[in-house]
């Protein structure tokens, strides 16, 4: 497990919080004071594609690694958040068709989360990768106002994940699949140019916004397209899911094929916003993923070309605010680990 840099020791009783990845688990813990003891991403590898056996053991290694690390004894421990890549139930419960990192058959229908409470013996609360991202970006954003205020977060990756945060607790559904933000369907008049395609998306949906907003978009959908535009520019000579991922470093150096590829994203997100603006009129639009991890002036426009295409009425303008995911390689583990402490303060022992 990687050291971190920055070590501090609990004050009180405690939560972990596990971020659970395709290649790495990434842990923290949080005490009841709100203090998180690590100020940086510690890691271990997460075992997934090794099946669900080997990957809840790894979790219970990251469990054990941060305990050591931070000089915090078991006993302090009251639960542990866990997130994975969804799409699960509310519950834990890995989709019986699979999901992102968990394509193998013995994953399809796994208990994940309560095999690790199992392994554990402590509770375990769960939240997709996204849902715990988007529920650190509303506390860490609002700080003590973070229970009195809504958020909707869009969280750019290989697909668009998202969070709809109520009252500072994460909007589950029935299902457990809310906030799926990437599968809504946006209307598409400003977005596309007169002869692109209807994009469509690995789900079977045409015009969702995951088809345009996620590297699967730029890969799939929006390349292809300006890359017909732009038929002499050097990506055209790379293999497809290089380019896509080629394609930030461009942006950065505002080229015009890049700079059209992104702002057809920007923009979609912008439609996706206005219908959370109609549907929930949240007190913050949060932008997450690797567009948060790209250079300050390229982030900046990307969230500015957001801002521009979400339609609000005046009040609403006045009243919401728009910021970047907070903290972003930590965010999912943070979440959790938020996740995790109140539902011990809610239900306490």
């Amino acid at each position: 497990m990687d050291q971190a840099e920055t070590v501090l020791t609990p004050s009180s009783w405690v939560v972990v919080g596990l971020d659970n990845g395709g290649t790495c688990n990434n842990a923290t813990v949080l005490d009841a004071t709100g203090q998180f003891l690590v100020n940086n991403m510690v890691e271990n590898p997460s075992r997934v594609l090794d099946g669900p056996e080997s990957a809840v053991e790894a979790l219970a290694d990251a469990f054990a690694g941060i305990l050591e690390l931070t000089s915090t004894p078991l006993s302090l421990v009251r639960a542990v958040g866990l997130d994975t890549p969804g799409p699960a139930s509310a519950h834990g419960v890995i989709s019986s068709k699979g999901a992102t990192n968990f394509n193998q058959v013995s994953w399809h229908g796994f208990d994940i989360r309560g095999a690790l409470e199992a392994r554990l013996g402590l509770p375990v609360i769960y939240n997709n990768d996204a849902n715990a991202a988007a529920l650190y970006a509303h506390h860490r954003h609002f700080g003590t106002a973070a229970l009195e205020t809504s958020s909707v977060a869009a969280i750019v990756g290989t697909g668009l994940g998202g969070g709809v945060v109520e009252n500072g607790k994460v909007i589950r559904g029935a299902a457990g699949m809310a906030g799926e933000l990437g599968h809504v369907q946006i209307p598409l008049h400003g977005v596309l140019e007169d002869d692109q395609p209807v994009p469509v998306c690995n789900c079977g949906f045409a015009g969702d916004v995951e088809a345009i907003a996620s590297l699967t978009g730029i890969k799939n959908n929006l390349l292809p397209y300006w890359l017909t535009r732009f038929p002499e520019h050097p990506l055209a000579a790379e293999p497809i899911g290089k380019a896509a991922k080629l394609l930030r470093g461009y942006g950065e150096k505002e080229d015009p094929l890049a700079m059209a590829v992104f702002g057809q994203q920007a923009k979609a997100i912008g439609k996706l916003f206005t219908i959370a603006a109609n549907f929930t009129d949240p007190s913050a639009y949060f932008l997450g993923g690797g567009v948060v991890e790209a250079a300050p002036h390229f982030r900046q426009w990307f969230l500015n070309t957001v801002r521009e295409n979400t339609q609000l009425r005046d009040e609403q303008a006045k009243a919401a605010t728009f910021a970047l995911v907070a903290d972003l390689d930590m965010a999912g583990a943070r979440g959790a680990a938020v996740a995790a402490l109140d539902a011990v303060a809610n239900n306490p022992r």
